[in-house]
């Protein structure tokens, strides 16, 4: 057992750092089994000589966060610990440098995982961007913030957000209302995030005045599309001829994002998702990224992490087991 000492200059850090109830810091204890008390403006950490070693740098890494003003809750307590494990404490202040937009009600969206600001800077960097990564890792919500903030910054003259309504099939024709209302639901996730971007008021406006449309993807059969942010949402539920479709609409001053999550395909099982054949397809070609997220880049609730690891564990053990089998 060793112990080490933390100076902490201000008394709001150790406040923020240890959380209410001081859920913060309980986290570092479960997790590296280690004891961390506030003392006369210091912290002092004691435990094995690695898990101290851990507990350190992690604190370290928090109180940086902190400083640069932000907030200090269990995922980011998490994100920071693995970091830290995988020996890349160096790069947590890379974490939520940069603020990509602003929403209507004035909170900064930031990159909030190495694996987001990857994905944000070859938005910014390529024409076309794949974003490829389980629920719950920024996708989508990330790629609307980028396109408002080309929106606002006048690079572009248009936000066109599409999704394939793949789900509903044939039974779209049961559903009451018109052809709008009925695939209104599966926009939903892309109406969400510009309200939070830009509020109604300003959404409407825009809508009303065509810088802003929301459409499946079967209205962008037979278009060219100029200066426009261009977001293909769910595209794993695309098939390989729509993919291209899409990708072919793109005219001068456009830019493409592209986000789906393949382990989640509700395509019938003899349809290729259009989002694998253009993972390969458009592999090393230029100006086209592929970022590829992960597990670690979930920013909603730690249990959504650990369903995706159940998920992806239970995947490689029936492959294993098929494999043994054949």
């Amino acid at each position: 057992m060793i112990e080490q000492t933390i100076s902490v200059e201000r008394l709001e850090e150790a406040a923020a750092l240890f959380g209410s109830f001081d859920e913060n810091i309980r986290i570092l204890e479960r997790e590296l089994a280690v004891s961390v008390v506030n003392r006369d403006g210091s912290l002092k950490v004691s435990g094995e000589a690695e898990a101290v070693m851990y507990a350190v740098k992690a604190i370290q890494g928090l109180l940086e966060l902190s400083g640069r003003g932000e907030p200090i809750n269990e995922q980011n307590v998490r994100y920071v610990l693995q970091l830290v494990k995988a020996g890349q404490e160096d790069k947590i202040g890379q974490m939520a440098r940069d603020v990509l937009c602003v929403t209507a009600k004035g909170k900064p969206i930031k990159p909030k995982t190495l694996g987001q600001k990857r994905y944000v800077d070859a938005i910014k960097q390529n024409t076309v961007t794949l974003g490829i990564g389980p629920a719950g890792t920024g996708k989508t919500y990330l790629a609307v913030a980028a396109a408002v903030a080309a929106f606002r910054a006048g690079q572009v003259n248009r936000i066109i957000l599409t999704r394939p309504a793949v789900e509903a099939g044939e039974r779209l024709g049961f559903l009451p209302g018109d052809l709008q209302s009925k695939v209104d639901p599966y926009l939903r996730p892309l109406y969400d995030a510009l309200f939070d971007m830009l509020g109604p008021e300003t959404y409407n406006k825009y809508l009303e005045r065509g810088n802003i449309e929301v459409a499946p993807l079967a209205y962008m059969r037979g278009r060219t599309l100029d200066d426009s942010f261009i977001i293909l949402d769910e595209a794993q539920n695309t098939s390989r001829e729509q993919m291209k479709m899409f990708l072919t609409r793109m005219g001068f001053g456009s830019k493409i994002v592209i986000t789906g999550d393949v382990t989640q395909i509700d395509l019938p099982k003899d349809t290729v998702s259009g989002l694998k054949e253009a993972m390969r397809v458009l592999n090393g070609v230029e100006d086209i990224a592929i970022c590829k997220l992960s597990g670690a880049d979930v920013v909603r609730h730690v249990i959504v992490q650990r369903i995706i690891k159940a998920y992806e564990e239970d995947e490689h053990r029936r492959k294993s087991e098929e494999g043994k089998r054949k």
